[in-house]
């Protein structure tokens, strides 16, 4: 009351307090979580023209750290793995996501069952689903190794999938669409379930196929749906950690080379904080392009 009493002795309108007063109790967290946001990029900026040694005063050596990473053959091979990795993730998940959801969207028995037994591997624990991954994929006691070598006899002999870099990074990605699809299955289905049905009634009078309902009706208004699940996949995904590292290190995208390169051997945290500016400047620069020119906002 005291707030309101003294902005409206300063001459405001009743508009001009409103705004004022929502400023007044939104700034606060908005400055924290400015700060959580903002110091560790700018940490890592500084960082990154500095020698760090952990026990001794960081020395400055300029643009060394960003000249021996973009010179590192490691840092080239997981640009690809991680364009590779994100590529092939969302679109998987997406297109999965939006299947799953033009199925759930139909009437059925159990279907709020159904519903929600394909949530678990969003909601499962990371540690949990990729020890169970590991299994299926062990090259001795595995069950896909099983079926595809004794039973199928598609393999000349057993091999690790996950321990070759040649074939983990297809089992993260495979793994990634499991995992991760249910939340494009949710946001595709709620718009789904929002689109007016005397449209498809007014389609099939005039003759329209399965097909062209989708197309014309359906695919419009889940476009930016998907638009916007395409951008955060691609973000998450981007940066993804956990869950590859977890199943396994062979798959050295930007995330796990980085770690690697700071924290693992001889720990080369300056060219760490280099890779970690490089990584992203690469990630605004993507945002960038796909909102203007693929979303066109």
């Amino acid at each position: 009351m005291n707030m309101q009493h003294t902005l409206q002795a300063k001459g405001l309108d009743l508009r001009q307090r409103e705004i004022v007063l929502g400023w007044s109790l939104v700034l606060p967290s908005v400055l924290i979580i400015l700060a959580l946001i903002l110091y560790p990029i700018l940490y890592n900026i500084y960082l990154s023209f500095f020698d760090v040694e952990p026990l001794a005063a960081n020395t400055y050596i300029g643009l060394e750290n960003h000249k021996n990473v973009v010179l590192d053959p490691g840092f080239w091979n997981a640009i690809a793995l991680t364009v590779i990795y994100v590529l092939f993730t969302t679109l998987g998940t997406t297109l999965m996501g939006l299947f799953v959801a033009l199925v759930m969207n139909k009437e059925f028995p159990f279907r709020g069952l159904v519903r929600s037994l394909i949530l678990f591997p969003y909601v499962a624990p990371v540690i949990s689903v990729v020890f169970a991954w590991q299994f299926i994929f062990d090259p001795v006691n595995g069950i896909f190794m099983d079926l595809a070598y004794e039973k199928l006899g598609l393999f000349s002999s057993r091999f690790n999938l996950i321990g070759s870099p040649s074939t983990a990074v297809w089992v993260a990605v495979i793994f990634s669409i499991w995992k991760n699809f249910p939340f494009s299955y949710l946001m595709i289905l709620s718009r789904l379930q929002a689109i007016d049905q005397n449209l498809y009634e007014a389609a099939e009078i005039d003759g329209a196929s399965g097909w062209q309902k989708f197309r014309y009706i359906t695919l419009p208004e889940v476009y930016f749906v998907m638009g916007a699940i395409v951008l955060l996949r691609m973000i998450w995904n981007f940066n993804k950690f956990e869950e590859i590292y977890l199943l396994t290190d062979n798959v050295r995208v930007l995330s796990v080379y980085t770690y690697f390169k700071a924290f693992v051997g001889t720990m080369e945290l300056g060219q760490g904080a280099s890779l970690a500016v490089i990584q992203f400047l690469l990630l605004i620069g993507f945002i960038l392009f796909y909102v203007k020119r693929v979303l066109k906002w």
